[in-house]
């Protein structure tokens, strides 16, 4: 790409403590792919999950606020995070389709002299490298190949469903993480879980729905010779790994992956560094 872009982006809370990693590998190599992500100003956490009642409309303001942040900046609102990915997707959707949100929750942000009705575009950060860069592009990128490496993409829930507003891939059978690691030069390992709940939401109430799921996961993913697991979820990575019991199969994020193909992971382990310490 000749011109640089510029997206407003979203991190969300834990990008900023616990996955640190998955937002300063993506913001390093957004820049070696030619865009930036600015992040949006006082930004509130998303929540997490989607509050599916259809009377629950605080929980969902802060990602109204996001949305017309980077409507009134006319830019597309990007996001790393799955969980934020899904909650800001879905809010996004209902206010444009869903008339008691739109007027109760323009109600609630007259105060803020801030009025929106869906005009933003979310994207996740995958969907920029494949939608807007080109897989093309990323592979001509790439200074470090990752020759070798048999890569299990892991999506879980959050990428993909509700299918039809999300519309981020196929739900039953997504392939942009697979076309990101062929893109990267490693070999995709396609496995019958990858797109099945890690069971992480149930852990307070049962703590032997992850551990069993988790199991499932790593089990299929290790039969179908996967050496690593890939994701963009930080509570799916953080319950993949924590619920492994006889196995160890590594998981770590996407954007871990692209810094190191694209030759910027050293300068991105500075400023992680830094930020940890800060």
């Amino acid at each position: 790409m000749s011109d640089t872009l510029t997206y407003s982006y979203f991190p969300g809370c834990t990008l900023k403590n616990k996955a640190i990693e998955l937002d300063v590998y993506a913001r390093e190599s957004a820049k070696a792919l030619g865009f930036e992500l600015d992040e949006i100003q006082d930004w509130q956490c998303c929540g997490g999950v989607y509050p599916m009642a259809s009377d629950e409309i605080a929980p969902k303001l802060s990602s109204v606020r996001a949305l017309a942040d980077a409507r009134d900046h006319g830019q597309d609102l990007v996001t790393l995070c799955s969980a934020c990915y899904n909650v800001l997707k879905q809010t996004n959707h209902a206010m444009t389709t869903d008339e008691n949100m739109i007027l109760r929750a323009n109600n609630y942000l007259k105060a803020d002299e801030i009025e929106y009705h869906g005009e933003a575009k979310v994207l996740h950060f995958l969907e920029v490298l494949r939608d807007v860069v080109g897989w093309d592009k990323v592979k001509a990128a790439v200074k470090n190949p990752l020759k070798g490496k048999k890569i299990g993409a892991y999506y879980g829930c959050l990428l993909l469903r509700p299918g039809k507003v999300l519309q981020f891939d196929d739900p039953e059978n997504p392939q942009i993480l697979e076309d990101f690691i062929k893109a990267l030069g490693a070999t995709p390992v396609i496995y019958a879980q990858r797109n099945e709940c890690c069971g992480a939401y149930a852990m307070l109430e049962d703590k032997s729905i992850p551990e069993n799921r988790t199991k499932a996961i790593i089990t299929n993913a290790q039969d179908f010779g996967a050496e690593l697991l890939v994701t963009s979820c930080p509570l799916c990575r953080y319950n993949l790994i924590k619920n492994q019991k006889n196995t160890k199969l590594d998981v770590v994020y996407f954007s871990e992956l692209l810094a190191e193909a694209l030759g910027v992971k050293e300068s991105a382990l500075s400023l992680i560094k830094e930020e940890k310490l800060a």
